[in-house]
Parts: C-alpha cells; sequence; structure tokens
C-alpha cells in the first residue's frame, strides 16, 4: 500500500503566461505558492475474491474489470499509460474540486507518484511535474498552462520560469519573518461558484494572440513582485497593490475570468481595507485571494460574512510519500 500526500498551490502572478503557446514566443514565469491544505490518493493491489478488478473512489464509484471502462479520465489515462491494473485508489482532499488551486494538477502528481512507488521506482520531483503535464495536456487533451503540476511536485514559494525549451524552479529567497508578514497579510475566501477550469483555460488559450500585450504586461510583474518580496526596504503592501494592478489586467483578457457577483464580492473587500487580490487559477469562481492588512482583517471578513473564510499556511515540501508497505507486481 502507498499513501502520498500532495498540495494545493496559490499563484500570485504570471498566470497565462505558462501556456506553451506564450511562452514558446515570449517567455513566461509565474510566483506562487504551496499551501498545507492537501490532497492524498491511497493506492494498494485489489485482492482478487471481486468480480471488478479495480475499485475507485473519488467524487464517485467505479467498479471496473479493465482500465477502458474507468469513466475519470486521468485515472483511465494514467493507469493505460503506466500500466497499472487490478488496483483500489482512493482520493481525499481538504478543499474542492474545480476551485482554482490546481486540485486536478495535484491529484494527478499524487496519482503518479503512488503508482511509481507501488512499482517500486522512485521518482524525482521533476519527473513527477513532467509526467503529470503529459498526462493532463496530452494524453487526456485538456487545455490549459503547466504551472499547476510543477507547483504541486516542488512545493514552495518559487518563481518558476518558462521558456522553449523547458522551465526551472527557483525559490523566493526571502526572511522567514517577510514570510509570516506576507502569509499573515493573505486571506482566502471561497466564493461557492462552481465552474470548469478546462472550459474558462481553452477560451484564455483562443485569446493568447490577441492579447499577446496584456500578457506581456503580467509577465513583466513577476520581477516587479519578486523584488518587493525579496528587498526588505520595499513596504510589503506593495504586493497587495500589485495584486490589484494584475487582476484589472487579467480581468481584460477574457469575460469568463470574472462575473458580476465576484466583482462585486471584490470591490466590497476593497471598501473594507483590502489592497488587493484576484481569483486563483482560470478564473469564474472559487476561491477569493486578498491581501490584507492585519488590523484591517475582521472588517474584511465582516464584509464578506457569506463567503467561507478559509485559513491557511505556506508549505514547502511538495509532493510526498507518507506510507510505503511494499507489495509485489506480477509481470
Amino acid at each position: 500500500m502507498v499513501i502520498t500526500q500532495t498540495p494545493f498551490r496559490m499563484s500570485f502572478f504570471g498566470g497565462g503566461t505558462d501556456f506553451p503557446e506564450f511562452y514558446n514566443e515570449y517567455g513566461g514565469a509565474v510566483i506562487s505558492t504551496t499551501m498545507d491544505k492537501y490532497c492524498w490518493v491511497t493506492v494498494r493491489h485489489l485482492p482478487p475474491f471481486f468480480e471488478y478488478k479495480t475499485h475507485l473512489t473519488y467524487s464517485r464509484t467505479e467498479e471496473v474489470k479493465s482500465n477502458d471502462e474507468i469513466k475519470h479520465p486521468a485515472i483511465r489515462e494514467c493507469m493505460k499509460h503506466m500500466d497499472m491494473r487490478e488496483l483500489r485508489v482512493t482520493y481525499d482532499a481538504d478543499l474542492p474540486a474545480q476551485s482554482g488551486l490546481g486540485t486536478s494538477s495535484s491529484f494527478a502528481v499524487g496519482m503518479i507518484n503512488a503508482f511509481y512507488c507501488l512499482k517500486g521506482k522512485y521518482a524525482d520531483k521533476r519527473k513527477l511535474s513532467d509526467e503529470a503535464i503529459h498526462l493532463e495536456r496530452v494524453l487526456c487533451g485538456e487545455a490549459g498552462g503547466v504551472q499547476d503540476q510543477i507547483a504541486a511536485a516542488f512545493g514552495g514559494l518559487n518563481k518558476i520560469t518558462f521558456r522553449s525549451g523547458g522551465y526551472t524552479v527557483d525559490p523566493i529567497i526571502i526572511s522567514s519573518e517577510r514570510k509570516d508578514c506576507l502569509n499573515e497579510n493573505l486571506m482566502l475566501f471561497f466564493t461557492g461558484f462552481s465552474r470548469f477550469s478546462s472550459d474558462i483555460q481553452e477560451t484564455t488559450q483562443k485569446a493568447l494572440k490577441q492579447k499577446a500585450e496584456e500578457l506581456r504586461k503580467i509577465l513583466s510583474l513577476t520581477e516587479e513582485a519578486e523584488k518587493i518580496l525579496t528587498d526588505r526596504k520595499i513596504d510589503l503592501n506593495e504586493f497587495g497593490r500589485l495584486l490589484d494592478y494584475s487582476w484589472e489586467i487579467k480581468r481584460g483578457i477574457t469575460s469568463s475570468i470574472s462575473t458580476s457577483e465576484i466583482d462585486d464580492l471584490y470591490d466590497a473587500a476593497k471598501n473594507a481595507g483590502a489592497l488587493g487580490g484576484k481569483l486563483l487559477g482560470a478564473g469564474g469562481g472559487g476561491f477569493l485571494l486578498l491581501y490584507v492588512e492585519t488590523g484591517k482583517q475582521a472588517a474584511v471578513k465582516n464584509a464578506l460574512n457569506k463567503l467561507l473564510h478559509v485559513p491557511f499556511k505556506f508549505e514547502d515540501h511538495g509532493a510526498r510519500v507518507i506510507y510505503f508497505a511494499p507489495e509485489p507486481l506480477d509481470e
């Protein structure tokens, strides 16, 4: 039996520049972090006492006799690609899917990690992220960028830089005190609005050529944000103001990124004292991240009292195997 733990991520700056269609021509970069909200994937070989050959538990239950029968596309394609069979796979998570925190990519990373481990093979963080990107973008044919898989695998507060030849992951060098202050000034709210990330990502992908200028502006903000974080002479509140500026630019890429309801929530938060923020992920709903000085957080929480406030802490480990009991796999 294997149990993996994979964090969810929040992206601050650079979203949209992680699409290959953009960064292959202009380069790309994102600044993101992982947090102490996780998904767990448990995998073990299924004992041969049942009519079905594989048992899956996620938001639904599947009992199938072959991999081709599996309805969940990521599980089906991953099991076929890695030649996994006769398994019991269970998914559990702290936060809901389709909420802008890269949950599907974290699941992909965690599942691949568990499958390699069950085979008795080690996969480092780059291999996990590369395999997860291949699974979601190629095997499953889902639209989107590639930052989520990388962030989930590596973990931590990083600047991820994209070029036509690949990507690099560089930790943001910041004092623990300043990092703690950043964490304390961030608030996370669940808007309750569901949406399918791949649908919005597909719309964004189609708009890349027409919105290249906006995306180049978003790309330039990653350098400015990194400077704010690493230079102690700069007021950390500038990070919040930069979030606000970046969100205004991102909203102009496609009309599906925000909604009138979310715009009203964002305005209410700013009127109560938030300096800036953004919807996490592709947009359209899910989690709203806000930068709010600690003395004004009660007012913002009151202004958004119909939303669920979700406290969190940054985490640095990335994808991990937290339990491993070897089992033989008959080839």
